[in-house]
Order: C-alpha cells, then structure tokens, then sequence
C-alpha cells in the first residue's frame, strides 16, 4: 500500500503562527504534526509516501521530512499550485501509486494509527473506505448520509446535519477514485471534493466501506486545537526520562528532559517536555506544556502551553493556554495573568 499525505493549503484559522510557519509542523509534545502522521503511515506498512504540498510550504516541509528515510519511508514531493481542494490534490498521484493506496491530512492525527485500517481495507476487497467519528459539531466537516443503516452518501459541512459522524482526515482507496474524481465539477467552495467523489462511487454501486474510529481524533486546525493535542499526546506518550542536567529543582511525574537541556531552581510537572538545549530556571513548568528546543523560561510560570523552538518567556507570573511561536520573546516587569497567541519572532512586554 503507498500513502497520499495532504501538507497544502494556508492554514488560515491558526494565523498568525501559519503565517510564516506551516501548520503540519506545529510541534505537539515537541514532535512536527506531520513527524507523528509519517510514522503512524510507516507502522501500517506503507513504503513510498507522496506528499502534496503548496508552493508556500514545500521548503520547510521538504527540510524536516527530507527523504523519508528517517521514518522508513521514501518520500516524493508533488505540489499543488493553488489550494483546489482535496479531490484535486488526490488526483496529483495518478499513475504515481501502484494498488491500494491511503489518503492522510497532514494535520489530523489519530489515537492508535491508521495500521488496523489498512489492513481491514486490504482484508476487504472494497473500492474505498473512509472512517468516521461521532462528533458533537457536524456542522464543521463533511458528515455521513444513511439509509435504513446503509451508508449512501456525504454532506460537506450541512446546516443541518443527516448524521453525527464526520469524515475522519483519513480514506482508503484503490486507484478507481480517480475516474471519479476526473468526472468532478467545482463545489459553491470552488473545490473539487473527495465526497462529491465518493457519492459518485455509492451512486455507481461501487462497494465504499466505513469503519467508525473509537479513539480520539485531533483536527489541529486552531490555536486551541494545537493545544488540545498536545496535551493528549502528552498524557499518551510521555514518559520520565531526565537526560538533561537538572540543579536543586523537583522533577515530579512524567517529563522528559532531553540532552543539552537545564532546569536550575524549578519545579517541572508532567506530563510535560523540555527540548534540548531548553533552560528553566527559577520557574514553575505545569502539566501540558511541551518546551521547544533551545527555548529560554526565567522567573516564570507556564501551564497548558506550547513554546517552539527558541522562544523566551521572562518574568510572567502566569501564561497558560498559549501558543508562542519561534524566537518570540513574552517579557513582563508586572506581575499579571496572560494568555497568549503569538507567531514567529514576536516581541510582547507587560
């Protein structure tokens, strides 16, 4: 089985982080979202792996992902000139994947991956198979159509909903979806849509599976969505394991300090996670934070929050529920409670 992952589009709902920063490499317990995606895509066997990116983000994700080798796969890049919605992007690939092959979006994440799936569609024999989520807001995705407990048809993001299960970022298909995807005329969004593809499929007698996914599902679309992520992997994933150098501080519970890292005169409570090369001192680090590499935090406390890679936070009697983008610097000479979204090279003082 070959893979198609999604890494395009403009990420305008996490503005302004997306602004200079791809979405897909947003780290969640300081792992690139898309780091997560490729090595869930390897555990269920895949091999060749093509990712669809934009012309705005195809550098800096070719810088992280390289080749693939790292995460056992190889990697060839197609790029989608303009952001022509998800039935296009899948067409990219004809003649490029050889059988079945599955579709990721590169910023959804799923709990326990995606291997049982492809196994059950390979198992099956069917044309397609999507996965579905009981969700509490259908109104935001494309949402499952049923008859008498058949499925027969999607809805992109209804009014009024038919059904509470949204389509999963995740699809199986065989090479057939491209028939159907060539038969497509432009949605009221000016997309060409894997659904409208889909009811093509099911109106052909086509056999389109479902499998309802019983796990959590993360859609890291905004800035509380990153957050929301990061905190589940966290809980999932992290572990106790102090490579750094920690000086008269407390470690309690699950963090992880990595090498090059520095905790002087401070408490770190998990789950939570120092980057290499980090410095804590005379802080307070709470549950559900993920500390990026070379990030600075002096004389502050921080809970429930994402820093990237290099961003200082001095001074600050409290920030929780924030997202700091690289290289930004949060400073305060008062004592006040913040809350904060802040992209790239950022400078904010209270």
């Amino acid at each position: 089985m070959d893979a198609i992952v999604l890494a395009g589009g403009y990420a305008t709902r996490l503005r302004p982080t997306s602004l200079s920063f791809t979405k897909h490499l947003v780290p969640l317990a300081n792992r690139p979202v898309l780091g997560w995606v490729l090595s869930q895509i390897a555990e269920a066997g895949v091999k060749e792996v093509f990712i669809v990116v934009g012309p705005h983000n195809r550098e800096q994700i070719a810088e992280y992902v390289g080749d693939g080798s790292r995460f056992g796969v190889s990697v060839e890049y197609l790029v989608q000139e303009r952001p022509l919605g998800l039935a296009h992007a899948v067409s990219l690939a004809e003649g490029l994947v050889n059988g079945p092959f599955l579709v990721y979006l590169g910023d959804n994440l799923l709990q326990g991956g995606v291997a049982r799936y492809a196994k059950r569609f390979v198992d099956a024999g069917a044309d397609a198979m999507v996965l579905l989520k009981e969700v509490e807001d259908p109104t935001r995705f494309g949402v499952a159509v049923f008859d008498g407990g058949r499925l027969s048809g999607f809805v992109e993001k209804p009014r009024q909903p038919p059904s509470r299960y949204a389509l999963v970022g995740v699809y199986f298909f065989t090479p057939t979806i491209f028939e159907y995807i060539k038969r497509l005329k432009p949605s009221w969004r000016g997309e060409y849509e894997i659904t409208d593809a889909l009811d093509l499929m099911l109106k052909d007698g086509r056999r389109v599976d479902y499998a309802v996914h019983d796990g959590w599902w993360l859609d890291v679309g905004k800035k509380d969505d990153v957050l929301a992520a990061n905190a589940l992997l966290l809980d999932e994933y992290a572990k106790r394991e102090v490579r750094g150098r920690v000086e008269d501080s407390k470690i309690e519970g699950r963090v992880v300090v990595e090498e090059g890292a520095v905790v002087k005169d401070s408490t770190v409570r998990g789950p939570a996670v120092v980057g290499r090369g980090a410095v804590i001192e005379g802080s307070f680090i709470g549950p559900y934070t993920s500390v990026g590499d070379g990030a600075v935090v002096r004389n502050s406390s921080v809970e429930y929050s994402v820093l990237m890679e290099g961003a200082v936070v001095e001074g600050v009697e409290r920030l929780e529920e924030s997202l700091v983008g690289r290289y930004a610097r949060v400073a305060s000479n008062a004592r006040r409670y913040v809350r904060l979204h802040i992209s790239d090279y950022s400078v904010v003082e209270l």
